[in-house]
């Protein structure tokens, strides 16, 4: 089978994964991860870490100044520990944020492709520039391997226009190209063909509703195997409260901060970016895990009402579908936070969700059905391995 190591960069952080996968293969999860790793920190005490399995292979301090260095760290790194896979490799796979409306599949990179990435780098500054950072990097030390990139809004090029669209003036909304493109796809579509091959159906056959919940978090309506909604929009801003994000909000706030706090534009959308959601509400954290060991009544605030906007999302796109069969908890709190599970399916009792309290507090981790035989609605927590759905989409480019 062709080896890919596959890049997946954060705001501060890189994880990187190798591994195996054909190319026809039906789904990601018939891949093999030969190891996997990261760098945290990125431009500030970065550390590298690598591990093949349960084993430890690396775990040092590191000098990351920026993504670029970041590469170099772990292509360095790499050289030594995983030299033979090195020289079989196949491909390597970038993800990269936001491909706009111009790409719907993974696609090989080249120089068109990387103008039209550098094109979008206003609606997502920070992630499609590393992501180049990361290929500028490959492409100087090794020239000869080939480099593919998938997109985290392809998977929702799918939506309806009447979900897409914007209720603002057409004319300019086109102009500009203004409309809701929808992120975390990449995840999305992994959890999709996990619970359809979970559920032994074909993936064209399957109704759901995926949450892929981390400090930046997204939820997808999915009729019969495609998107059509999902509440990330235009750029990842929009949609549910997160970590340091706000989340949807009356636009007219922008503006009113502006004028009674004295700040520019840019100022008053940081507001809204990082200085926001669980962080703001709480004054202490944007971590569920620190939140949900204190007392104190902020902290218990932020929590209800990250719980309470995903709820309300939810319904809403069970009411958008019309019938589910499943609802699936993704990403790192939807996957272990038995808290925020809770949270949600307790407000769902008239949809006939009926979740099990006593096996949703004991797993963490792995592919866990957590509905009570009685429930109306599937209720699934899916480790969503974004790694080999990366490695799964751009395989097909070989």
């Amino acid at each position: 089978m062709p080896t890919v190591l596959c890049f997946n960069p954060g705001s501060n952080s890189l994880k990187f994964d190798l591994v195996e996968i054909a190319r026809d293969a039906a789904r990601a999860g018939e891949g093999r991860r030969l190891l996997a790793g990261m760098i945290d920190n990125i431009g500030k005490e970065s550390a590298i870490e690598i591990t093949r399995g349960e084993e430890k292979i690396a775990s040092k301090k590191v000098e990351a100044g920026d993504f670029g260095a970041g590469v170099a760290a772990v292509l360095d790194e790499l050289s030594g520990v995983a030299k033979a896979e090195l020289e079989g490799l196949a491909l390597v796979a970038v993800r990269v944020v936001h491909g706009g409306g111009r790409f719907t599949e993974a696609v090989r990179f080249d120089d068109g492709v990387r103008k039209e990435i550098e094109a979008l780098e206003e609606l997502a500054p920070l992630h499609n520039a590393n992501s180049l950072k990361i290929i500028d990097v490959v492409q100087k030390q090794q020239p000869e391997w080939a480099i593919a990139v998938a997109f985290d809004t392809a998977f929702h090029a799918t939506l309806p226009e009447k979900a897409w669209r914007y209720g603002i003036d057409r004319k300019l909304a086109d102009k500009h190209g203004i409309r809701k493109f929808g992120f975390h796809g990449i995840s999305h579509r992994y959890m999709l063909e996990q619970y359809a091959h979970l559920a032994g159906r074909p993936k064209e056959e399957v109704t759901i509703v995926t949450m892929h919940l981390e400090s930046g978090s997204s939820v997808a309506a999915i009729e019969r195997g495609r998107s059509v909604e999902t509440s990330m929009g235009f750029t990842p801003l929009e949609g549910l409260m997160m970590g340091t994000r706000s989340g949807s909000v009356d636009p007219a706030i922008l503006p009113y901060l502006m004028k009674h706090e004295g700040l520019s534009s840019e100022d008053a959308l940081n507001v809204l970016e990082k200085k926001s959601g669980m962080l703001g509400i709480s004054g202490v954290s944007l971590d569920t895990r620190v939140l949900e060991k204190r007392s104190d009544e902020d902290s218990r605030l932020a929590l209800e009402m990250f719980g309470y906007r995903v709820r309300q999302t939810v319904g809403a796109y069970l009411a958008v579908l019309g019938s589910a069969e499943a609802i699936v908890f993704g990403g790192g709190i939807g996957e272990n936070s038995h808290g925020t599970r809770k949270m949600v399916c307790d407000g769902l009792d008239g949809w006939g969700v009926r979740l099990d309290d006593r096996l949703n507090e004991t797993v963490e981790n792995g592919d866990v059905c957590l509905s009570l035989p009685e429930s109306k609605l599937a209720l699934w927590a899916i480790h969503s391995d974004e790694a080999m759905q990366l490695a799964h989409e751009c395989a097909q480019v070989l």
